[in-house]
Protein backbone atom coordinates (compact mmCIF):
# COMPACT_ATOMS: atom_id res chain seq x y z
CA UNK A 1 0.00 0.00 0.00
CA UNK A 2 1.32 3.84 -0.33
CA UNK A 3 1.52 6.30 1.80
CA UNK A 4 1.66 10.10 0.68
CA UNK A 5 2.72 12.26 3.47
CA UNK A 6 1.69 15.91 2.35
CA UNK A 7 3.33 19.24 4.11
CA UNK A 8 0.40 22.07 3.51
CA UNK A 9 -2.73 20.64 2.13
CA UNK A 10 -4.05 23.44 0.16
CA UNK A 11 -5.61 24.35 -2.71
CA UNK A 12 -3.73 22.46 -5.42
CA UNK A 13 -2.23 19.81 -3.15
CA UNK A 14 -6.04 19.13 -2.18
CA UNK A 15 -6.52 18.02 -5.68
CA UNK A 16 -3.52 16.12 -5.75
CA UNK A 17 -4.71 14.69 -2.75
CA UNK A 18 -7.69 13.60 -3.80
CA UNK A 19 -6.56 12.03 -7.40
CA UNK A 20 -4.47 10.00 -4.91
CA UNK A 21 -7.01 8.59 -2.79
CA UNK A 22 -9.24 7.88 -5.79
CA UNK A 23 -6.41 6.04 -6.70
CA UNK A 24 -6.39 4.21 -3.36
CA UNK A 25 -3.56 5.58 -1.47
CA UNK A 26 -3.18 6.47 2.19
CA UNK A 27 -2.99 9.41 2.53
CA UNK A 28 -1.97 12.12 5.71
CA UNK A 29 -0.84 15.94 6.03
CA UNK A 30 -0.50 18.92 7.80
CA UNK A 31 -2.25 22.27 6.65
CA UNK A 32 -5.84 23.88 7.92
CA UNK A 33 -7.29 20.61 6.04
CA UNK A 34 -4.87 18.24 7.03
CA UNK A 35 -4.99 15.43 10.12
CA UNK A 36 -1.71 16.41 11.89
CA UNK A 37 -0.17 19.68 13.42
CA UNK A 38 2.51 20.66 11.38
CA UNK A 39 4.08 21.62 14.91
CA UNK A 40 3.42 17.85 16.59
CA UNK A 41 7.16 16.82 16.24
CA UNK A 42 6.43 13.38 17.38
CA UNK A 43 2.97 12.52 14.99
CA UNK A 44 4.98 14.47 11.88
CA UNK A 45 8.16 12.07 12.22
CA UNK A 46 5.91 9.06 12.56
CA UNK A 47 3.83 9.53 9.64
CA UNK A 48 7.18 10.16 7.86
CA UNK A 49 8.75 7.07 8.82
CA UNK A 50 5.48 5.33 7.70
CA UNK A 51 5.24 7.68 3.86
CA UNK A 52 6.54 5.74 0.75
CA UNK A 53 5.81 9.15 -0.69
CA UNK A 54 6.15 13.01 0.76
CA UNK A 55 5.18 15.68 -1.30
CA UNK A 56 5.61 19.66 0.34
CA UNK A 57 3.96 22.29 -1.00
CA UNK A 58 4.78 24.60 1.94
CA UNK A 59 6.47 27.85 0.40
CA UNK A 60 9.57 29.10 2.10
CA UNK A 61 9.79 32.14 4.72
CA UNK A 62 9.56 35.62 3.23
CA UNK A 63 13.42 35.79 5.39
CA UNK A 64 14.33 32.79 3.92
CA UNK A 65 14.53 28.82 5.14
CA UNK A 66 11.69 26.05 4.10
CA UNK A 67 9.99 25.64 7.39
CA UNK A 68 9.72 21.80 6.18
CA UNK A 69 13.54 21.15 6.11
CA UNK A 70 14.27 23.11 9.09
CA UNK A 71 12.33 21.07 11.35
CA UNK A 72 12.39 17.89 9.06
CA UNK A 73 14.94 17.47 6.99
CA UNK A 74 17.15 15.19 8.78
CA UNK A 75 13.99 12.70 8.54
CA UNK A 76 13.64 13.34 4.70
CA UNK A 77 16.66 11.82 3.84
CA UNK A 78 16.20 8.77 1.71
CA UNK A 79 12.60 9.08 1.33
CA UNK A 80 10.58 9.64 -2.44
CA UNK A 81 10.68 13.40 -2.26
CA UNK A 82 8.01 15.75 -4.42
CA UNK A 83 8.35 19.79 -3.92
CA UNK A 84 5.81 21.92 -5.42
CA UNK A 85 7.99 25.39 -6.18
CA UNK A 86 8.24 27.89 -8.91
CA UNK A 87 8.95 29.38 -12.00
CA UNK A 88 10.15 31.98 -10.24
CA UNK A 89 13.42 30.59 -9.18
CA UNK A 90 14.34 31.46 -13.00
CA UNK A 91 14.25 35.24 -11.95
CA UNK A 92 13.63 37.99 -15.09
CA UNK A 93 14.46 36.46 -18.65
CA UNK A 94 13.34 39.63 -20.43
CA UNK A 95 10.86 37.28 -22.65
CA UNK A 96 13.12 34.43 -22.92
CA UNK A 97 12.19 30.96 -22.95
CA UNK A 98 13.68 29.29 -20.28
CA UNK A 99 13.50 25.51 -19.53
CA UNK A 100 14.96 22.96 -16.61
CA UNK A 101 18.30 23.16 -17.90
CA UNK A 102 18.07 27.24 -17.04
CA UNK A 103 20.36 28.43 -14.15
CA UNK A 104 18.29 29.57 -11.21
CA UNK A 105 18.55 32.34 -9.05
CA UNK A 106 20.56 30.56 -6.15
CA UNK A 107 22.61 28.65 -8.64
CA UNK A 108 23.59 31.62 -10.72
CA UNK A 109 23.74 34.00 -8.60
CA UNK A 110 21.94 36.69 -11.37
CA UNK A 111 19.77 39.10 -10.20
CA UNK A 112 18.70 38.97 -6.58
CA UNK A 113 18.58 35.70 -4.53
CA UNK A 114 14.69 35.13 -3.47
CA UNK A 115 13.93 32.51 -0.56
CA UNK A 116 11.97 30.31 -3.35
CA UNK A 117 15.11 29.85 -5.31
CA UNK A 118 16.93 28.42 -2.32
CA UNK A 119 14.55 26.25 -0.66
CA UNK A 120 13.89 24.95 -4.78
CA UNK A 121 17.40 23.87 -4.62
CA UNK A 122 17.41 22.54 -0.95
CA UNK A 123 14.96 20.04 -2.32
CA UNK A 124 16.55 19.12 -5.09
CA UNK A 125 19.99 18.29 -3.39
CA UNK A 126 18.00 15.51 -1.54
CA UNK A 127 16.75 13.90 -4.75
CA UNK A 128 13.48 15.26 -4.80
CA UNK A 129 11.26 15.92 -8.14
CA UNK A 130 10.58 20.05 -8.36
CA UNK A 131 7.46 20.78 -9.54
CA UNK A 132 7.92 24.60 -11.08
CA UNK A 133 5.20 26.37 -11.26
CA UNK A 134 3.73 29.04 -12.84
CA UNK A 135 1.18 31.39 -12.47
CA UNK A 136 -1.71 29.25 -10.78
CA UNK A 137 -5.64 29.17 -11.61
CA UNK A 138 -8.67 27.25 -11.20
CA UNK A 139 -12.21 26.85 -9.85
CA UNK A 140 -12.56 30.33 -8.02
CA UNK A 141 -9.24 31.67 -8.80
CA UNK A 142 -9.43 33.25 -12.26
CA UNK A 143 -9.26 36.03 -14.48
CA UNK A 144 -12.91 34.99 -14.58
CA UNK A 145 -13.44 35.61 -11.11
CA UNK A 146 -11.44 38.61 -11.24
CA UNK A 147 -13.49 40.03 -13.87
CA UNK A 148 -16.63 39.55 -12.29
CA UNK A 149 -15.48 40.96 -9.00
CA UNK A 150 -14.24 44.17 -10.67
CA UNK A 151 -10.73 43.61 -9.45
CA UNK A 152 -9.52 42.68 -12.88
CA UNK A 153 -6.39 44.85 -13.96
CA UNK A 154 -4.93 45.58 -17.07
CA UNK A 155 -1.36 46.86 -17.16
CA UNK A 156 0.75 48.79 -20.38
CA UNK A 157 3.60 46.91 -20.27
CA UNK A 158 3.55 45.56 -23.98
CA UNK A 159 6.06 43.25 -23.94
CA UNK A 160 5.54 41.61 -20.69
CA UNK A 161 4.67 37.33 -20.95
CA UNK A 162 3.89 35.25 -18.29
CA UNK A 163 3.35 31.25 -18.41
CA UNK A 164 0.31 30.06 -16.12
CA UNK A 165 -1.10 26.64 -15.61
CA UNK A 166 -4.94 25.24 -14.79
CA UNK A 167 -4.65 23.59 -11.08
CA UNK A 168 -6.06 20.38 -12.53
CA UNK A 169 -3.21 19.68 -14.68
CA UNK A 170 -0.70 20.61 -11.84
CA UNK A 171 -2.26 17.23 -10.39
CA UNK A 172 -2.06 15.21 -13.33
CA UNK A 173 1.28 16.59 -13.95
CA UNK A 174 2.16 15.53 -9.89
CA UNK A 175 0.15 12.05 -9.97
CA UNK A 176 2.60 11.28 -13.15
CA UNK A 177 5.29 11.94 -11.43
CA UNK A 178 4.20 9.65 -7.72
CA UNK A 179 2.72 6.94 -9.84
CA UNK A 180 6.11 6.41 -11.70
CA UNK A 181 9.79 5.75 -10.79
CA UNK A 182 10.75 8.94 -12.93
CA UNK A 183 14.19 10.65 -12.24
CA UNK A 184 14.71 13.28 -9.69
CA UNK A 185 15.11 16.62 -10.80
CA UNK A 186 13.09 19.89 -11.70
CA UNK A 187 10.10 19.65 -14.15
CA UNK A 188 8.15 22.75 -15.21
CA UNK A 189 4.69 22.26 -15.51
CA UNK A 190 3.02 25.25 -17.93
CA UNK A 191 0.37 25.60 -20.39
CA UNK A 192 1.38 26.02 -24.29
CA UNK A 193 0.78 29.70 -24.75
CA UNK A 194 2.27 31.91 -22.55
CA UNK A 195 1.23 35.49 -23.37
CA UNK A 196 0.87 38.57 -21.65
CA UNK A 197 -1.91 39.05 -17.78
CA UNK A 198 -3.94 41.85 -20.39
CA UNK A 199 -4.92 39.17 -23.47
CA UNK A 200 -6.07 36.31 -20.75
CA UNK A 201 -8.15 39.43 -18.58
CA UNK A 202 -9.88 40.71 -22.31
CA UNK A 203 -10.74 37.11 -23.28
CA UNK A 204 -12.40 36.46 -20.05
CA UNK A 205 -14.21 40.10 -20.16
CA UNK A 206 -15.47 38.90 -23.64
CA UNK A 207 -16.44 35.35 -22.32
CA UNK A 208 -18.67 37.10 -19.40
CA UNK A 209 -19.99 40.23 -21.67
CA UNK A 210 -18.45 42.88 -19.36
CA UNK A 211 -16.24 45.53 -20.03
CA UNK A 212 -12.68 45.54 -19.85
CA UNK A 213 -11.06 47.47 -17.28
CA UNK A 214 -9.12 50.38 -18.44
CA UNK A 215 -5.11 50.20 -19.20
CA UNK A 216 -2.72 51.45 -16.41
CA UNK A 217 0.23 52.23 -16.83
CA UNK A 218 2.46 50.78 -13.19
CA UNK A 219 2.70 53.93 -11.54
CA UNK A 220 -1.02 54.42 -12.29
CA UNK A 221 -2.40 51.23 -11.09
CA UNK A 222 -0.45 51.80 -7.53
CA UNK A 223 0.31 47.88 -7.19
CA UNK A 224 1.56 46.45 -3.73
CA UNK A 225 4.82 45.83 -3.48
CA UNK A 226 4.29 42.13 -3.73
CA UNK A 227 2.23 42.83 -7.05
CA UNK A 228 4.47 44.65 -8.91
CA UNK A 229 7.56 42.65 -8.25
CA UNK A 230 5.32 39.77 -10.42
CA UNK A 231 5.07 42.86 -13.34
CA UNK A 232 9.12 43.13 -13.16
CA UNK A 233 9.55 39.54 -14.36
CA UNK A 234 9.43 38.46 -17.53
CA UNK A 235 9.55 34.82 -19.21
CA UNK A 236 8.28 32.09 -21.09
CA UNK A 237 8.53 28.70 -19.47
CA UNK A 238 9.06 25.68 -21.47
CA UNK A 239 7.08 21.97 -20.43
CA UNK A 240 8.97 19.82 -22.77
CA UNK A 241 10.52 17.72 -20.13
CA UNK A 242 7.36 16.88 -18.03
CA UNK A 243 5.50 16.08 -21.14
CA UNK A 244 8.69 13.40 -22.49
CA UNK A 245 9.61 12.01 -18.60
CA UNK A 246 6.04 12.31 -17.46
CA UNK A 247 3.99 11.95 -20.26
CA UNK A 248 1.96 14.69 -19.38
CA UNK A 249 -0.70 16.07 -21.37
CA UNK A 250 -2.63 18.65 -20.27
CA UNK A 251 -6.54 18.73 -20.23
CA UNK A 252 -6.05 22.86 -20.62
CA UNK A 253 -3.11 23.41 -23.10
CA UNK A 254 -3.63 27.14 -23.62
CA UNK A 255 -5.61 29.41 -21.16
CA UNK A 256 -8.50 29.63 -23.51
CA UNK A 257 -9.72 25.71 -22.94
CA UNK A 258 -9.15 26.56 -19.29
CA UNK A 259 -11.28 29.15 -18.83
CA UNK A 260 -14.19 27.76 -21.30
CA UNK A 261 -14.21 24.98 -18.68
CA UNK A 262 -14.49 27.27 -15.79
CA UNK A 263 -17.05 29.71 -17.16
Amino acid sequence: MSHLLIFGLGYTAGRIAAAMQAQGWQLRATGSAGDIAFADRATVRAAIGEATHILSSVPPERAGGDPVMEAYGAALKGKALFYLSSTGVYGDRAGAWVDEATPTIAQSGEGRRNARAEADLAWLQLGARAFRLPGIYGPGRSALDRVREGKARRIDLPDQVFSRVHVDDIASGVVAALVQEVPAGAYNLGDDLPCSGNEVTEHACRLLGLPMPPLESLEEANLSDMARGFYMENRRVANGKAKRVLGWQQRYPTYVEGLAALL
